[in-house]
């Protein structure tokens, strides 16, 4: 069993009104020195069986197609920690099979441009 983590967050020309609550609120609160806060989500996904190219590519589909919206967020997939085949527990770390944040950034600005030459007419889900 692995659990693989999807982490999402607004692309930076987005603004964030909710990181810019948090970061207005932190000098109040008595929280000096941060400089920026963005507000993001993360999923994590149990999932049965070992995690393959194939499975990791389903989730960068799930992901693309329901956890983020493309347009305006980016997205990251990685593997957190899976048990080997002896039954031992791995991370990241030492399995390295973590998803290239390149991989999922060339995906974003793909469906960013695909949503751009079907903006107006495509339902959510097409143009890809």
């Amino acid at each position: 069993m692995a659990r693989v983590v999807v982490d999402v967050m607004l692309k930076p020309e987005i603004l964030d009104p909710q990181g810019q609550a948090v970061q207005r609120a932190l000098p109040r609160l008595g929280f000096e020195g941060i400089s920026d806060v963005r507000q993001g989500k993360r999923f994590e996904l149990e999932v049965d069986g070992p995690v393959d190219d194939i499975v990791l590519t389903r989730i960068r589909e799930l992901a693309e197609s329901f956890l983020a919206n493309t347009v305006i967020e980016n997205f990251d997939v990685k593997i957190e920690d899976f048990t080997d085949a002896s039954g031992n527990a791995q991370n990241a770390k030492t399995a390295n099979n973590t998803a290239t944040p390149q991989n999922t950034t060339d995906a974003n600005a793909q469906n960013a441009a695909a949503a751009q030459a079907n903006a107006g007419n495509s339902t959510p889900g097409e143009g890809k």
